[in-house]
């Protein structure tokens, strides 16, 4: 009776191994590069709904723009959440990347900040204003500048402008062009400059309330998204990403969580 007991027992743990097994290959699991800063208490939630679906979601934090998409290309990553369109078209252009958007995810507007002055019309003429030196960032910039209307552009610069397509310039501006992460360690020496909202917030300023002026959100272009490589873009395992980023929860910790920023889906 012992001896068909045990053997019983083999046989149902070779019976129920296979079902452990397929449940352990059933947790899918995605490598999700993004920004430091907001980002990442953002995906720290998107992480915990996502796993409610089965889906092991892992973050890598990069402090530098140019690396998430190489990352992403390389096979390094599965995705990443940190950049825009015009950004994105601009790597592409410039590095033949086979990325995709599939799902926006959070509008983060630059702000001008400055340690200076308090408003715009304390601006004095000459005075340098900063900002990025990368192509979409840097035009995103001079789009806001002129908005704003401190300088006027070229007319049909679309969305990546240099300073070049300055046409008028009636406060004789010094545009100077710096790293977008060294933006706002470097506000004592400009009079203002423009900085991106992760940098800024690493910078313990904060969008809408230390910011002298900030991008309106109405038919902002500069929404984020979640990218893959154009190959994995109808991936089912994207699809639950998607989902768990653009939840009611998320939408709902933005608004109340990041001022000045706002949900893009």
């Amino acid at each position: 009776m012992k001896r068909w007991f045990l053997s019983a027992l083999a046989g149902l743990a070779l019976a129920v191994s296979p079902a452990i097994h397929a449940g352990a290959q059933a947790h899918e699991k995605v490598k999700v590069g993004i920004s430091a800063g907001d980002a990442e208490i953002i995906w720290q939630e998107v992480k915990k709904i996502a796993a409610n679906d089965g889906l092991d979601v892992e973050v890598i934090v990069f402090s530098d723009y140019l690396l998430p998409n190489e990352a992403l290309s390389a096979g390094d990553l599965d995705a990443n959440a940190f950049q825009h369109k015009p950004f994105l078209d601009n790597q592409i252009k410039a590095k033949g990347y086979k990325i995709t958007p599939i799902g926006d995810t959070i509008i983060a507007p630059i702000g001008l900040y400055s340690k200076k002055v308090k408003s715009l019309d304390e601006l004095k003429d000459g005075a340098t204003i900063g900002i990025q030196n990368d192509p979409s960032n840097g035009g995103r910039s001079l789009l806001l500048l002129q908005a704003l209307g401190l300088v006027k552009l070229k007319d049909g610069v679309g969305l990546l402008p240099t300073v070049l397509d300055i046409t008028e310039n009636p406060k004789n501006l010094k545009i100077r062009e710096i790293d977008a992460a060294q933006l706002a360690r470097s506000l004592d020496d400009t009079d203002a400059s423009t900085i991106n909202t992760n940098y800024a917030v690493q910078a313990g300023l904060t969008p809408g309330k230390d910011s002298i002026a900030i991008e309106s959100d109405k038919d902002n272009p500069y929404a984020n998204f979640i990218a893959v490589r154009t190959e994995d873009k109808d991936k089912p395992v994207f699809k639950k990403l998607v989902a768990a980023y653009q939840n009611d929860t998320i939408r709902q910790l933005i608004k109340d969580k990041f001022p000045g920023q706002l949900p893009a889906f």
